[in-house]
């Protein structure tokens, strides 16, 4: 997409922070374009871009440390505004002409910030703000040529500006929900400091990811497996609408999915004209591999493993097939793998991502692989998708077999089949599903003690899950009226077999993850 990409671009340089991905998602909410690069990036690269302005992610390392990612010091003196977050700002303040080293006191969480001068970049934002920390080394000490922006009880230097060179460093995390003059910090940045228009749309990335599309695909034919979520259905729409019947969809059933669920993805795209749809029911092969498996990473690559085999054998009935069309979105990619040569620490496979290419020698086809959920939906409606396809809940490919810890049985499937209908319908009745990023439940290995009726009962333990998001980066728990809780536990215990105890779960993410497994 380089070649397609709009005149007004920032690039992202990604030094390893868990949120480098919602850095990107802040830029495009403001009608701005940006792509993420490797903190790597040689400068003469950088120079070829030709971005209108550069960002500094966060990062787990210390700037001082022998190993510590250092990006070409060139870069600050390209005549591009440079800001940098956390890390980035102390590896500027370093670059030129400061002092870093352990912070005397650690900031983590919330902290009041006074800005002191007044500058294009607080804008708009009142002198005392609430801002999110998470450091524990700081600047110690700037020379002249640096002017202090604002400061913490914490932090001397929260935000800085050179006086000569255009960078700006802020110690605190514009791009977190839990600063809430972020969003206004880098949209001037954007506008008033990179003086850009904030014109671009998602009408422009369809486009241009059509546009992409065909430039990579040329006269080859694409399969893709769809699964019926948002994520594979805007793939299978905007892949069609770039190469038409050249696109050859294989829906694998894996016996995993919800009630209903295999039924609903055939009927709602055979409706779609010319296009074409290749069912597997695959469940007894799925199942067959999980037998006796516990492990939430065994269940994972198993359930890879498989998916290659059936997903290999039907493809096979293609034969000019070239590429394979995945629904890869940024926290996927985030969470699977170091991302952009950064040290990204890992915290659970996909098995959507990576592996696949190699395996059945196709060439990988990513078109989403840098939207996030939300910008996901945006496309989908451009694309024209219905609602009841755009709204769908994120679901996991492993499907409901990381939400049963432990082992996979027919049996403990069908509990929690039922009991997942009962918690969407009663979510649905609420009217809150379209607020929820997620609701289910997961079925615990744990019995408990119970009383129905006059007999003492020893049965199994469902948890649910609820979140609210906004591109399942970050999660809180959702706080669900009472009364709704109320007659979703009556009904779970009342109507599925092998069930007498429900608790809800109000971990948020971090320091949990929305999924069980």
């Amino acid at each position: 997409m380089s070649t397609l990409v709009p005149e007004e671009v920032v690039l992202v340089l990604d030094f390893g922070s868990q949120y480098a991905q919602l850095i990107a998602r802040r830029i495009r909410e403001q009608g701005v374009y940006c792509e993420i690069v490797s903190y790597l990036t040689p400068i003469e690269t950088l120079r070829e871009r030709s971005p209108r302005g550069l960002i500094l992610s966060g990062g787990p390392c210390s700037v001082y440390a022998d190993q510590a990612p250092l990006c070409d010091s060139e870069l600050f003196r390209l005549g591009v505004p440079v800001l940098g977050i956390c890390y980035g700002m102390q590896l500027g303040c370093q670059t030129l002409g400061g002092k870093v080293g352990p912070a005397d006191s650690r900031e983590y969480g919330r902290t009041r910030m006074q800005v002191l001068e007044t500058d294009p970049l607080f804008t708009g934002l009142e002198k005392e703000q609430t801002v999110w920390m998470s450091h524990g080394d700081a600047v110690s000490e700037l020379e002249g040529d640096f002017q202090v922006l604002a400061t913490s009880d914490h932090s001397p230097y929260a935000a800085v500006r050179h006086a000569s060179e255009p960078f700006y460093g802020l110690q605190f995390h514009p791009e977190v929900s839990h600063t809430p003059g972020g969003a206004q910090v880098i949209r001037n940045f954007l506008i008033e400091i990179c003086g850009l228009r904030g014109d671009w749309r998602m009408t422009d990335f369809r486009r241009v990811a059509v546009e992409a599309c065909r430039e990579q695909v040329g006269d080859a034919h694409v399969v893709l497996g769809l699964s019926g979520g948002v994520d594979s259905a805007v793939v299978a729409a905007l892949v069609h609408e770039a190469i038409g019947e050249r696109l050859h969809s294989i829906f694998v059933d894996n016996g995993l999915l919800r009630e209903g669920e295999s039924d609903q993805v055939v009927e709602a795209f055979s409706a779609y004209e010319h296009f074409d749809l290749t069912r597997v029911d695959a469940t007894d092969q799925f199942l067959d591999s999980l037998a006796g498996v516990t492990d939430p990473e065994e269940k994972r690559k198993r359930i890879g493993h498989v998916f290659i085999e059936v997903f290999e054998e039907a493809a096979k009935a293609f034969p000019d097939v070239k590429f394979l069309a995945q629904g890869t979105l940024y926290p996927d990619v985030i969470e699977s793998v170091p991302a952009h040569g950064g040290p990204t620490a890992k915290i659970k496979s996909h098995h959507n991502v990576g592996g696949l290419p190699e395996t059945l020698g196709f060439e990988l086809l990513e078109p989403l692989r840098y939207l996030f959920k939300d910008e996901v939906r945006m496309l989908g409606e451009e694309l024209g998708l219905p609602e009841s396809i755009l709204w769908r809940q994120p679901f996991p490919g492993p499907g409901l077999a990381i939400r049963i810890a432990g082992d996979i049985t027919r049996d403990r499937l069908t509990v929690l089949r039922q009991a997942d209908t009962i918690v969407r319908q009663e979510i649905d009745a609420a009217g809150l599903t379209r607020k929820l990023w997620q609701s289910f439940c997961c079925l615990v290995p744990v019995q408990t003690v119970g009383v129905m009726g006059d007999e003492r009962t020893y049965e199994d333990l469902i948890a649910v899950r609820a979140v609210e998001s906004a591109d399942g980066m970050t999660a809180d728990w959702a706080r669900l009226p009472a009364d709704l809780l109320d007659r979703i536990a009556n009904r779970v215990i009342g109507e599925v077999r092998g069930v007498n105890r429900v608790v809800y779960d109000i971990t948020s993410k971090p320091p949990g993850t929305i999924e069980w497994e």
